[in-house]
């Protein structure tokens, strides 16, 4: 929501300030730190963006501009699940549109203080949001990319994700236990083992007794793969859906396939290449539950 400032560069000095809808209307005292809470689009073709996802998942948007920026909220079923930047991306790999993770946290500054001291870099400092929140953007000693921030208007409940909404986050990154370390030292997650192959380890980052998102290897067959988070929308069936996700110009990266829990899962690019997950959740799954 808010990253329009952090990835879109700064707002000229004369624009008056976004207004930008609060995380959770009407306001509550609720907070969950360490839930992921939102995720952002960047990418250089907004109207391109909008009409891709709001005829894949059924979302609907709120346009904004401050400034020279352009910006959308997409909302589905009345509540806000992603946001839409649109920004001129450098060529090369460095250019690539992508979703930015919102993670909670009770206060931004504190939070980011231990990041920097664990090795993060400040990609764009502290800043308030009007009705939003305050947070900051970050990459991780690995490298992956992500934003904090401390809502305003409390942090969402933990539902069950509607399909067309975000269900689950992945970290997958070159050195995992050095990232469930600076992580946990960052937002207080407990973390857990899970079983896998004997030359890789994965975990759970969880909090609230909530499991929150894993963290996984590269890919030993992608050499050039760089540590990112992924982020999986929930699907009632991935088949299909990564089938719409080609008719409406976006590209299977990961082919439909069965997880370690027997769900179908696949990794999909929308038109400009950004990279999201589809995955189903069956119903008797609780949304914290581990994958």
């Amino acid at each position: 929501m808010a990253a329009a400032f952090a990835t879109a560069g700064a707002v000229r000095a004369d624009a008056s300030p976004p207004v930008l809808p609060a995380l959770v209307q009407p306001a509550t005292q609720e907070h969950h730190v360490g839930k992921i809470v939102f995720a952002e689009l960047v990418t250089p073709d907004l109207e391109t963006a909008k009409s891709f996802y709001g005829k894949l998942f059924g979302w609907t948007y709120q346009d904004i501009r401050f400034g020279r920026t352009h910006f959308a909220e997409a909302t589905l079923n009345g509540r806000p699940v992603a946001g839409i930047v649109e920004k001129s991306l450098p060529q090369g790999a460095n250019g690539q549109p992508f979703w930015l993770s919102f993670i909670a946290s009770r206060d931004v500054d504190v939070a980011a203080g231990i990041a920097l001291q664990h090795g993060a870099k400040l990609l764009f400092k502290m800043h308030d949001i009007r009705d939003l929140g305050r947070e900051a953007v970050f990459a991780d000693p690995q490298g992956a990319i992500f934003a904090m921030l401390a809502s305003s208007s409390g942090d969402p409940s933990d539902y069950l994700a509607d399909p067309g909404s975000w269900i689950w986050s992945s970290l997958i990154t070159n050195d995992p236990v050095a990232s469930v370390g600076f992580y946990k030292a960052v937002f207080g997650y407990d973390s857990y083992d899970l079983p896998g192959a004997e030359d890789s380890r994965h975990f759970i980052l969880a909090s609230d007794n909530y499991s929150r998102a894993s963290v996984n290897p590269l890919p030993s067959v992608r050499p050039d793969a760089r540590p990112s988070w992924l982020n999986f929308i929930r699907v009632e069936d991935v088949t299909a859906m990564a089938a719409k996700v080609v008719a409406l110009g976006g590209r299977n990266l990961v082919p439909p396939h069965v997880d370690r829990k027997g769900d179908e899962v696949a990794v999909v690019a929308d038109p400009s290449g950004a990279v999201f997950g589809l995955l189903e959740w069956s119903a008797a799954e609780a949304e914290g539950d581990p994958k």
